[in-house]
Formats: structure tokens, C-alpha cells, sequence
């Protein structure tokens, strides 16, 4: 029980690896549609992106976006810039497209940013690409 109401973090590099893991392969299959032509044709003429200036190129902007932070948070590389490509994409879905509504309504998209924030912050926690190219030079930033 002590553990459990104790403030020291538990397992955090496990956890925040998890999470990643997970984010990533959601993010990933969230943009896959980015390789469907009539999804993405679909998007285009929709009411969102008929006032843009190029509303046939800002779907396949949005949902590569996805795809690339998808795949770069699955794997643990770049974590930070796979985050930093994620909160953009997903501020621009929450309060572009879904205009604010995130209270209530664009729930989804605004917890993405703030998971993007995590990884932003935290780091890519285990399993990741990064630990591997980028080993950790300090004994406080260790992998256990």
C-alpha cells in the first residue's frame, strides 16, 4: 500500500514507453487514410478545407502528418520532433478545424496534443530508437 501513496514515480520510463507505443500505433493508423485517394478526396471537398487556399493538399499535409508522428513515436525516433509535429497537427485539428470545441466536443484531438506535450517533456521512455542512437551521458537520465 505504502508504494501506492507514496508521490515517487513508479516504473515512469516503462510507462511512458507503453504510452508511446500505443499513441504511435493509433496516430499511425489514424494516417494511414493519407494513402486512400477517395478518403482523401473526400476531405478536400469538405466544408473544412474549401476556404483554404489549397484544400486538395491540406488533407495529405493533416494525415502525414499523422502518419509520420505515427510511425516515429512507434519506434521511438525522434521522439521529441515526432511530438512536435503531433501537437501542431492536432492544435490545428482542435482549434482550426474543430474551432476550440475542445472542452466537449474535439476531446480526442486535444488529449493527442497533450500526449504529444508527455513526449515532448519526458523523453521517448523505454524501448525506443532514440536510447539506442542518443545514449544517455548522465546517470539521471538512465533507461531502468
Amino acid at each position: 500500500m505504502k508504494p501506492l501513496l507514496s508521490p515517487v514515480p513508479m516504473n515512469i520510463k516503462t510507462t511512458i514507453g507503453i504510452l508511446r507505443i500505443i499513441i504511435g500505433a493509433m496516430m499511425l493508423y489514424h494516417g494511414a487514410e493519407v494513402f486512400n485517394a477517395v478518403q482523401m478526396k473526400e476531405y478536400a471537398q469538405s466544408d473544412m478545407f474549401k476556404t483554404s487556399s489549397s484544400p486538395a493538399l491540406m488533407p495529405y499535409i493533416g494525415k502525414g502528418a499523422e502518419f509520420l508522428s505515427g510511425l516515429l513515436l512507434l519506434l521511438g525516433l525522434f521522439t521529441r520532433i515526432a511530438a512536435g509535429i503531433l501537437i501542431v497537427s492536432m492544435c490545428y485539428i482542435t482549434f482550426k478545424i474543430g474551432h476550440g470545441k475542445f472542452w466537449y466536443e474535439d476531446q480526442h484531438p486535444f488529449m493527442f496534443v497533450l500526449f504529444g506535450l508527455l513526449f515532448f517533456f519526458a523523453g521517448p521512455g523505454k524501448w525506443s530508437i532514440d536510447h539506442i542512437l542518443f545514449k544517455p551521458k548522465s546517470k539521471y537520465t538512465t533507461y531502468k
